[in-house]
Formats: C-alpha cells, structure tokens, sequence
C-alpha cells in the first residue's frame, strides 16, 4: 500500500508513504496522507506520530506528469488543495508529529516538514524548493519555519537546496543520523514523547500551536493564489511542460526576463 499506518510501539504510530520511484504523489495521496495523520491522532491510544517515507527520498513534492497530463485545472487545484489538507494534518494532528527525513525533501516535501514538531534526518538529506522553477509559488511559508528569513528568500529565488547539517546548526533538525539510523532515532524521541502523559501532551500541542506568530495555513493558501495566476496566464505550463519532457528548469529566455 503506498500510505500505512502502524503501531510500532505503544502509544507511537509510523504513517508510512511509499508511491516509487520519488515519492511524487499524486493528487489523490495527499488528501489520503491528511486523512491517515488525522485519524492517527485522533485515536486516543496513540500519543506520537512518525511520519516517515521508503524509497530513495522522503518527498519529491506534487506529481506534475499527472497534472500536465489532465485538461483544465481540475488537477492543479485538487493538487494544490491536497497539499493544504495534508500540510494542516500535521499542523492540526492532536498529538506531536516526528517527521524522519531520508534523502531529498522538496516542494510539498517542505510543507509536511516544516509544519511537523520534530525533525530528524539522515546525513544525505536535503530540503529545498524548486517551485520558481516549476511555475509555481507556495510553501514558503514552510520553508521560512526551517530557515532564518534571508537564507529562506535566498533558497527559494534560486531553487537551491539545503542540507541536513545546515538545518541543523539552525536548530531546526533536531538530530543527523546515518541513513540506516534515522528510524531509530526517530523511535528515541518518540519513545520521550510517549511516555509522557498524553493529556498533557494532547493540551500542550493545541497551546503551542496557538501561540504560533504564524497562521500557516493561511499564508499558505495566500502562496496558492499567486500559483493560480501564474496559471491561467500560462507560465506555470510552459515550466512544468519544459521539465516533464527533460526533467530540467526552463532557461529563462529574453521576453520572460
């Protein structure tokens, strides 16, 4: 199954996504991952949630050869409003949420990262936004949870990546791991949270969330408009067809400079 849910532990639940060969999900697997981290949290038996993912990389963002492949819009907003029911599922999921990065975490990748409460990853992992250079715009908002605001800005005007290391001498992941490490590592700090009582826990994530200088999933939706203008004037295409059909960025030309 590409989205599973296991109690691996009392109390500690893994929802597991695995949709090869880049985990690039497709529009229907993001609501389907927000409804999975909802329920996971909602059950009062579970206490922590590990969001983790199989494969060579945590997330490759939205899957473009499925949205250029569909007429109209229907894709790109059924993408666009699963990534922001997904995103506010680990923002919103009752009990705290461990994200264990391995590999590349990138587009949406960033918006399950960077709404999550803690971050480990694997000493290969890198996080980025490629969007300027897909046509699109979003998860900035995310991405600046992870980042001081010029290094965001930087990151995300170039489409450069940044490595596990760097975030965490930001303080932002929480350990660096070998690869073959990072699940361990993930139950450590899960096994810390579990043992505590979850009905302070359950109380202490809906606080810290609402003393969050930042609405999300507002600002989130904010992003998405500009995406949609970019859409309908037909740039967002020209990128994302230039990178289905040769897996780059399309040169900036004179008239789009």
């Amino acid at each position: 199954m590409p989205i599973t849910t296991t109690t691996v532990e009392p109390g500690i639940v893994t929802v597991t996504v695995d949709f090869p060969p880049v985990n690039a999900l497709p529009s229907a697997a993001w609501f389907e991952l927000g409804e999975a981290i909802t329920a996971a949290g909602r059950d009062r038996a579970t206490h922590v949630v590990i969001l983790r993912a199989e494969g060579r990389g945590f997330n490759a963002g939205v899957d473009i050869k499925e949205m250029q492949a569909t007429e109209g819009y229907d894709a790109l907003i059924a993408a666009n409003r699963g990534c922001a029911v997904a995103f506010a599922a680990v923002y919103d999921c009752e009990v705290p949420v461990i994200v264990a990065v391995n590999g590349f975490c990138v587009g949406g990748g960033i918006g399950l990262v960077g709404n999550a409460d803690v971050i480990v990853a694997s000493d290969d992992a890198v996080f980025g936004l490629p969007e300027v250079d897909r046509g699109a715009l979003g998860a900035a908002t995310h991405l600046a949870r992870l980042v001081p605001q010029h290094t965001m800005r930087t990151l995300y005007f170039t489409a450069q990546n940044v490595t596990a290391q760097q975030l965490e001498h930001f303080g932002s992941v929480q350990r660096v791991v070998p690869r073959a490490e990072l699940d361990e590592a993930a139950l450590e700090i899960a096994r810390k949270i579990a043992a505590k009582d979850t009905r302070v826990i359950r109380a202490a994530k809906e606080a810290i969330n609402g003393i969050d200088p930042v609405d999300v999933k507002t600002s989130y939706r904010l992003e998405q408009g500009f995406t949609f203008e970019l859409n309908l004037a037909g740039v967002a295409d020209e990128h994302r067809d230039a990178f289905v059909q040769t897996g780059k960025p399309k040169s900036a030309t004179s008239e789009g400079a």
